[in-house]
């Protein structure tokens, strides 16, 4: 494969923090989304959806989101979160193997593959960056000469629950979910990869929340009140739509795909009834399909842009 220099993006969308719920079934609302915060997509049209390559290493880091969007449909099987089928399985794994890619993974249990809150992103990216490069399946090494030509990463839903807008220049480091810190851990992410000109980065927005927050005990709903740490779930979905206008990172934009395309700042694609916000297996699988043609449009847009072999 011929190598690039990181693509542009536009429209990323910004996630972390931690998933809490009150003692009661909340529906939220499923009004439309706003114009003004409606997304604007990188234009890949131009290039080709076929593949023309064989064997270009892969690596998703993940966690449960993740792992079920790349395991086959079936039953639960496998574990720390790496699936070879799954009940929301979205077959994506396969489909990137039937294009060409080696699929290698890093979740629950692996040095890479522990924290992917949006926060955690910098700091990793920054001091584990040659083992991401190097990592085969969990923190085994691919053998040598190869590395990762892709790096996929993600942060799961909880990464959602925005607390408000912020203010500027934003703390990368958080620790409070604000779309300013949000953008300054996007934006401490840029100079990592600027480093790795022949590496794409493929960054996948965290999955949308669900429609409904599932009951849990009234006690831990009270500790939860008191220490501040209840959140509203319309306003946590009309802050992630936020833009983020870096230029170094291709963007898959599974929040998006997953809320309708514009019907809902939430998930049209739950489980559990509309509580639990792992995405369905329909909801997977429309990503799983989706992804594919983009990711070898986005290489064939990196080939375009270089003379390495």
């Amino acid at each position: 494969m011929k190598k690039s220099t990181i693509l542009t993006t536009t429209g990323i969308l910004l996630v972390a923090g931690f998933f809490l719920c009150r003692p009661v079934t909340e529906q939220a609302s499923d009004s439309p989304v706003s114009p003004s915060h409606a997304v604007k997509h990188l234009d890949l049209s131009a290039y080709s959806a076929v593949p023309h390559w064989r064997d270009l290493d892969l690596l998703f880091i993940h966690h449960s989101c993740g792992g079920q969007l790349l395991a086959a449909p079936g039953p639960a099987v496998g574990e720390n979160s790496i699936h070879p089928t799954h009940p929301n399985g979205g077959n994506l794994r396969t489909l990137l193997q039937k294009s060409g890619y080696l699929v290698h993974e890093a979740a629950y249990g692996c040095r890479i593959g522990e924290n992917t809150d949006l926060f955690d992103w910098p700091p990793k990216f920054r001091e584990q960056m040659n083992d991401i490069l190097h990592c085969d399946l969990q923190d085994q090494p691919l053998p040598a000469p190869r590395r990762n030509r892709i790096v996929v990463f993600k942060s799961c839903f909880p990464n959602n629950i925005f607390r408000g807008e912020g203010h500027p220049p934003g703390n990368p480091a958080g620790p409070e979910l604000t779309v300013w810190n949000a953008r300054a851990a996007f934006a401490a992410l840029l100079p990592e990869f600027a480093k790795q000109p022949d590496t794409l980065f493929v960054c996948l927005t965290a999955p949308p929340l669900a429609p409904q927050k599932p009951p849990v005990p009234l006690w831990r709903w009270l500790a939860r009140k008191l220490k501040g740490s209840d959140y509203n779930l319309d306003e946590s979905g009309r802050l992630a739509r936020k833009d983020y206008p870096g230029k170094n990172i291709v963007v898959f934009d599974y929040y998006d795909l997953l809320t309708g395309f514009g019907r809902s700042n939430l998930s049209v694609y739950p489980t559990e009834q509309g509580m639990d916000s792992h995405p369905s297996q329909e909801g997977n699988n429309r990503a799983a399909q989706a992804f594919v043609p983009f990711l070898n449009q986005a290489v064939h847009r990196a080939q375009s842009t270089s003379s390495a072999p």
